[in-house]
C-alpha cells in the first residue's frame, strides 16, 4: 500500500545503523589563514554545495508538509503551491488527482521529486557551466609534467564523488573520470581507453601529438574513515583500508602491466596511488619510488603538510610544497621519482589544502555525514556533473551482469537509506554518446531499456513492493547539451517529465 507519511529518521551512521559513540572533532580553524589556500575558491565551492544539496534535502520536508494537508479541501492547489515555493516546481497532477480515492503514494512522489531536482541540476550545470574554468591552463601544466592524460578511478561510494572538483581541485573537463566499487577498475576498459586515447594522438593530436614524450598517468583512489575505521571505511573491503590500498594498488600494477604485455610501450604509463579520508577529506599520496613502484606503508600527508606550511608566507606554493614532498619521500628511505611528478603531485597537495580549510571552515572540521547518505543511485555511462559529495552512489557499466558486484553494494546502501524507512531507491539509469555517428542516440535509448530490464530482475522483489523508481536518460556529449529523459516508472503512463 501507499505509504502515507515519511518517519523522521533516527540516528544513523548513513547506512541504517545507529551512532554507537559520540565523535570528537578536531579543533576548528577559521578559513582564509593559511598561506596557500585559496578562499575565493572556497567561496564559490560552498555556494554550491548549499544551492544543490539544498535543494536534495528539502524534499523529505515538502512531502512531509504534503502529507499533513492531504484531506484538505482544494488540496490539489494547496500542495502544488507548497512544492512551488519549497522545490521551485510543479508535481504531475496524476500523481496528485487520485490521493482522495488511495491515498498519497509518498514513496513514488519521492522519487519523482529526486529524479526532476537531478534533472534541473543536470542541466544547470552543461547549461552555466557553475564549475567550469581552468581547463586549458590544467592541460598545459599536465603537458610541462610530462603527462597528457590524466585517468582517475575513484571508488563508487558517493563520499568520493567531489574528488576532482572539490577534493583535488581540478578542472573536470580535461580529467577522466569512472568510478568502481573499491576503486577495482576494469583493466580490459582500461587497455581500451588507453588505445583510445593513442589512436587520437597519433590521428587527431588531441590532447597532444604522439610524438610529444608524455605519458598516460593512471590514479586510484581509495578511501578510509580516521574516526570510525571499522564502520565507516570502504564496503567492497570490509572497511579494510590496507586491503583497500593493496587491492588498487594491484590494479593500477595490472593496467601497467597489461600495456606492456601487449604494446611493448610500459614506459609511456605513469601510476598514481592516492588515499582519502573521507572524515575530513584530506589524502594521502604514495608517491611512487623513480622505479615507478609505490609503497602502501608509505605516504605524504596533506593533513601534516598543512600543518607544516602554516607559517611559509611569501613562498611559491608550488615549488615550496615539491621541496616538502621530495624531503619526505627521501626521510621514507625512497628514491625520488621525476620532477613531473613532483610536480604534479605538488599540485594535487597544493589543492587538497584549500578542501581540508574548505572542511574545517564551513563543516567544523569533520563532516556530519561520516557514512553513506547519496540521495539516488547513477548507473551506466555518463554523470560528468555530479561533482558533489555524498549526492549518488556511482555503478558504471554497460550491463548488469559485468556491473552486478557494484550495483549491489549500491542496492545495500539504499537499503538502509531508503527501503527500512519505506522510500525506493531511485536509480537513474543514463548513457552518452556521440551524436556525429549515425544511430548512436537510438543504440543509447536501447542500452539504457536493456539496463533497466536487467536492473529489474536482479532486484525484482524491490520491483514488486514498489521499492525501486528509474529514470532512463541519454546525453549527446558532442553537443555539450543537457541530458534527455526518456522514460519514468515514477509516473503513471499517462504522465510525462516537465
Amino acid at each position: 500500500m501507499p505509504a502515507d507519511n515519511i518517519a523522521a529518521p533516527a540516528p544513523t551512521s548513513g547506512t541504517g545503523r545507529k551512532t554507537e559513540m559520540p565523535l570528537v572533532r578536531p579543533p576548528a580553524v577559521r578559513g582564509g589563514e593559511h598561506p596557500f589556500v585559496c578562499s575565493s575558491d572556497n567561496n564559490r565551492l560552498i555556494a554550491y554545495e548549499h544551492r544543490v544539496k539544498g535543494a536534495f534535502h528539502a524534499i523529505e520536508p515538502c512531502l512531509r508538509d504534503i502529507s499533513a494537508l492531504r484531506h484538505d479541501a482544494d488540496f490539489v492547489n494547496k500542495a502544488q503551491r507548497l512544492v512551488r515555493e519549497q522545490l521551485g516546481f510543479e508535481l504531475p497532477e496524476a500523481l496528485l488527482d487520485d490521493s482522495w480515492i488511495e491515498g498519497l503514494d509518498i514513496g513514488r512522489l519521492h522519487s519523482w521529486c529526486t529524479f526532476e531536482t537531478y534533472r534541473r541540476m543536470s542541466e544547470d550545470f552543461y547549461v552555466k557551466g557553475p564549475l567550469a574554468g581552468g581547463e586549458d591552463a590544467f592541460q598545459a601544466f599536465i603537458e610541462e609534467c610530462g603527462f597528457h592524460l590524466i585517468d582517475v578511478t575513484p571508488c563508487a561510494d558517493g563520499r568520493l564523488a567531489h574528488v576532482i572538483s572539490y577534493v583535488l581541485r581540478l578542472p573536470y573537463g580535461p580529467v577522466r573520470r569512472r568510478s568502481y566499487a573499491g576503486a577495482l577498475f576494469d583493466v580490459e576498459d582500461s587497455l581500451e581507453k588507453w588505445v583510445k586515447t593513442e589512436l587520437q594522438r597519433h590521428h587527431e593530436l588531441t590532447p597532444n601529438a604522439a610524438d610529444q614524450p608524455t605519458r598516460y598517468l593512471k590514479v586510484a583512489v581509495y578511501h578510509f574513515s580516521t574516526a570510525r575505521p571499522d564502520q565507516e571505511g570502504c564496503a567492497a573491503h570490509g572497511n579494510d583500508t590496507a586491503k583497500a590500498a593493496a587491492a588498487a594498488r594491484e590494479r593500477l600494477n595490472a593496467f601497467r602491466e597489461g600495456v606492456e604485455n601487449t604494446y611493448c610501450c610500459g614506459a609511456s604509463i605513469d601510476l598514481l596511488l592516492i588515499g582519502l579520508d573521507t572524515d575530513n577529506d584530506s589524502i594521502r599520496v604514495h608517491l611512487p619510488d623513480a622505479e615507478g613502484r609505490m609503497d602502501i606503508e608509505h605516504s605524504i600527508s596533506a593533513s601534516e603538510l598543512f600543518e607544516a606550511s602554516l607559517q611559509a608566507r611569501g613562498c611559491e606554493p608550488l615549488e615550496w610544497i615539491a621541496e616538502y614532498v621530495r624531503g619526505e619521500q627521501q626521510r621514507g628511505g625512497r628514491s625520488v621519482p621525476a620532477d613531473g611528478m613532483v610536480r604534479f603531485v605538488s599540485r594535487l597537495l597544493l589543492g587538497n589544502l584549500s578542501q581540508i580549510d574548505y572542511v574545517r571552515r564551513f563543516h567544523n572540521g569533520m563532516y556530519g555525514d561520516l557514512g553513506h547518505q547519496e540521495s539516488f543511485i547513477g548507473t551506466g555511462i555518463g554523470f560528468e556533473e555530479i561533482q558533489l559529495r555524498n549526492l549518488t552512489y556511482f555503478a558504471y557499466l554497460k550491463t548488469v551482469e559485468e556491473g552486478a558486484a557494484d550495483l549491489d553494494v549500491g542496492i545495500r546502501i539504499f537499503s538502509g537509506l531508503n527501503v527500512a524507512r519505506g522510500l525506493p531507491v531511485p536509480v537513474v539509469i543514463r548513457f552518452d554518446y556521440h551524436g556525429s555517428v549515425p544511430g548512436a542516440r537510438e543504440r543509447a535509448e536501447e542500452r539504457c531499456r536493456r539496463l533497466d530490464r536487467a536492473l529489474r530482475e536482479r532486484f525484482a522483489s524491490l520491483v514488486a513492493d514498489c521499492k525501486l523508481h528509474t529514470l532512463l536518460m541519454v546525453r549527446d556529449v558532442v553537443a555539450d547539451s543537457a541530458a534527455d529523459t526518456i522514460e519514468c516508472s515514477a509516473l503513471p503512463q499517462r504522465a510525462e517529465m516537465h
